[in-house]
């Protein structure tokens, strides 16, 4: 599952981690520092590295656009990434996947306080409580994380040999049999994309309509984003790559080699499954931002986040005590000021974007690591800090 990274930081000045405040929304009003483009250069120098071999940069808002990128993005021709290309996004995914379910609670075709059984009886094992969907948005579900095939032993080797197999969402819901709830619905917020497979599948229950259709009717096709699909789970290609994904393996003589893992399975469907690019996630979270996907009440759910405890959410600053996301966000702050987007990851990718809720900036990355940890955070928060800087005096 995609791992947290500019999500889970709160960034003060320096780059040293501070504790969040408990209403992070009141850093809203703290003035934005011009875009030092110089700053983000630097903080994107020096790669490749052992443990990244690129990465691509977008930043925009009310001080202009700016995108660069360093390292490599093809070991053939030695190219740079390209930051007008296309990328696997991860868990980016499900902001998609809560939009959609967001709208079909508008059209009152879904009630948010509706139960998960009630909508997809027998889909869930018959000893779990019941579990609203807007808990499956937010996080507080409760549910088990699942297990199984599909996640294998999280080594590089061991996704190089299984790079192409595929699972059906229902598979991995079926995971869940046999395991604990985290805790009872509601009463924390514990990230978990076994909620997002769930949220896709009532989507399709519910529409009639297959989940890639509804994203390509509802989002894709009225933005126009040209670079976003949601791609069948059983076809690796990814056209006009961003970079090429590699991740080191030990060879056959014991050296390490890296192997090219660009295309692969995009079995994680609504929770991780989807393909973009810079360009297209900054157009969609302006669009979404700006209330063009959503009604006003819907909307703001987007920026709302529970007041339930978090349970070692990897989503939230290490040690943060309260949730940090709503339905289909992430809050965070960064030198004062808080950002609201999402993280995201595949093997061979780490990517976030984000945005200050007026939009005035906006910052969409992605990293190309070659270990299937990610991207190393101190190379997210030396970014971050480069984007947002302390403001002056």
């Amino acid at each position: 599952m995609a791992g947290a990274m500019l999500a889970a930081v709160v960034v003060g000045a320096g780059g040293a981690a501070v504790a969040a405040p408990r209403d992070a929304g009141a850093a809203a009003a703290v003035p934005l520092p011009p875009l030092d483009r110089a700053a983000i250069r630097q903080a994107v120098a020096g790669f490749p590295t052992a443990d990244v071999n690129g990465v691509l940069v977008r930043v925009t808002g009310s001080a202009g656009r700016f995108e660069t990128s360093a390292g490599v993005g093809d070991r053939t021709t030695g190219q740079a990434p390209d930051p007008q290309g296309r990328f696997r996004i991860g868990s980016i995914s499900k902001v998609f996947t809560a939009t959609v379910v967001l709208q079909l609670a508008a059209e009152h075709r879904l009630d948010l306080d509706g139960t998960v059984q009630r909508y997809l009886p027998g889909l869930l094992p018959a000893d779990l409580p019941p579990v609203k969907i807007g808990q499956l948005l937010d996080h507080t579900s409760g549910l088990p994380h699942g297990s199984g095939d599909a996640w294998g032993d999280g080594t590089a080797t061991w996704f190089v040999e299984h790079r192409f197999d595929s699972w059906t969402p229902e598979q991995v819901v079926a995971t869940l049999a046999g395991q604990p709830m985290a805790f009872a619905p509601g009463t924390g917020q514990q990230y978990n994309g076994l909620n997002t497979f769930v949220a896709g599948l009532l989507i399709e229950k519910v529409t009639g309509r297959s989940y890639p259709h509804e994203v390509q009717r509802r989002i894709i096709e009225p933005l126009h984003l040209r670079d976003t699909a949601v791609p069948d789970r059983r076809d690796p290609r990814l056209a006009r790559p961003a970079a090429h994904a590699y991740l080191t393996v030990p060879g056959p003589d014991g050296a390490d080699r890296q192997v090219d893992v660009t295309e692969q399975s995009p079995w994680p469907w609504a929770e991780g499954g989807l393909i973009s690019s810079a360009p297209d996630l900054d157009h969609f979270l302006t669009a979404l931002f700006q209330g063009r996907l959503l009604p006003p009440a819907q909307e703001e759910q987007l920026f709302t986040v529970p007041e339930v405890p978090n349970v070692d959410n990897s989503q939230c600053f290490p040690g943060q005590q309260q949730a940090c996301m709503s339905k289909g966000l992430v809050r965070t702050e960064i030198n004062g000021v808080t950002l609201w987007g999402k993280t995201g990851s595949r093997p061979g990718w780490t990517s976030g974007a984000f945005a200050t809720r007026d939009l005035q900036r906006r910052l969409v990355y992605s990293f190309n690591p070659t270990t299937t940890r990610g991207a190393d955070i101190r190379y997210v928060l030396k970014l971050a800090n480069a984007v947002v800087p302390p403001a002056a005096g």
